[in-house]
């Protein structure tokens, strides 16, 4: 009996509580993260209920938030249809991912105006990431951009103790006169980002100052491969991190400057649209043994 009265007590709350005030406001918010997209529309839009909506025409996936009703796409790599009719294309050099939010008027007849709240996210597929090899901490480049959200992800060129890259250096280092021409180990890496997308090196090359422009330049790697005979490539385009190696070395004539900076232009390839590079090689081709054993 004690249930029954819940029961009923239930119904009626749900039945006095009746439809939501219709909100006209035709406002979206759109948040793009490396892997996941979140948009929030006003709650009640146009009268219609959250659970009336569908993301992509698919998905029933809205939440109540704090005013708004709240849809996730939860990754950019789908998984049991887990994008929810999200689409995506590529222009070069961006990717955007787009989709919708619809109200379902399957029903005979439909008392609400329909709405259809549109939205899309623009990620960069190239970056130029910096790092001064001997002198200067681990430089990470944030970047946003989007034409109707925002797209933040951060790659980062960092050094490691050995050829298994399990270990970072702490930079910046110094080396001493008797390690110039040891191996150091490089690599960049994406954090957060979907696994549909790999890291490609397209080229790294060596300044003595800050500037990537700078004249004096010393190639290491050009089109995804080794350009000098110490460097190996141990992984590029196959995962979130591109690694590789090559010998320590100094400028010379450059007194002023006995800081070593390293430049990668780095292409986030989307392994699902693309065949991406998977380069892993050295270089016999190119000889700097006169510029490694200069000492200044």
């Amino acid at each position: 009996m004690v249930i029954r009265i819940f029961v009923l007590l239930a119904i009626l709350t749900e039945t006095l509580a009746g439809p939501c005030t219709p909100n006209k406001a035709d406002v979206i918010l759109v948040f793009c993260y490396p892997k996941t997209i979140i948009t929030k529309i006003p709650e009640c839009p146009y009268g219609w209920e959250v659970h009336q909506l569908a993301l992509g025409g698919v998905c029933y996936n809205g939440i109540h938030e704090a005013g708004y009703y709240q849809f996730i796409i939860p990754d950019l790599s789908p998984k049991n249809k887990s994008y929810c009719g999200t689409q995506s294309e590529y222009k070069p050099p961006i990717y955007h991912f787009f989709s919708h939010i619809v109200s379902n008027d399957s029903t005979v007849i439909v008392k609400s105006q329909p709405v259809n709240y549109s939205f899309s996210c623009t990620y960069h597929s190239t970056y130029l990431v910096n790092q001064a090899a001997f002198d200067q901490r681990v430089a990470t480049v944030h970047v946003k951009n989007g034409s109707m959200g925002s797209f933040e992800s951060q790659l980062s060129l960092n050094f490691y103790t050995n050829a298994k890259f399990s270990t970072k250096k702490e930079a910046p280092f110094v080396l001493e006169t008797s390690e110039i021409g040891s191996d150091l180990f490089a690599g960049v890496e994406a954090k957060g980002l979907s696994i549909r997308f790999k890291v490609v090196l397209n080229s790294c090359w060596a300044t003595p100052s800050a500037d990537f422009m700078y004249p004096m330049q010393w190639q290491l790697i050009g089109k995804g491969c080794p350009t000098d005979e110490t460097v190996l490539v141990h992984e590029n385009g196959k995962d979130h991190r591109a690694t590789f190696q090559f010998n320590a070395f100094r400028f010379q004539n450059v007194p002023k400057l006995s800081k070593v900076w390293l430049h990668c232009e780095t292409f986030i390839c989307d392994s699902e649209k693309f065949s991406c590079p998977v380069v892993s090689q050295s270089s016999t081709s190119h000889q700097k043994a006169a510029q490694l054993a200069s000492i200044i």
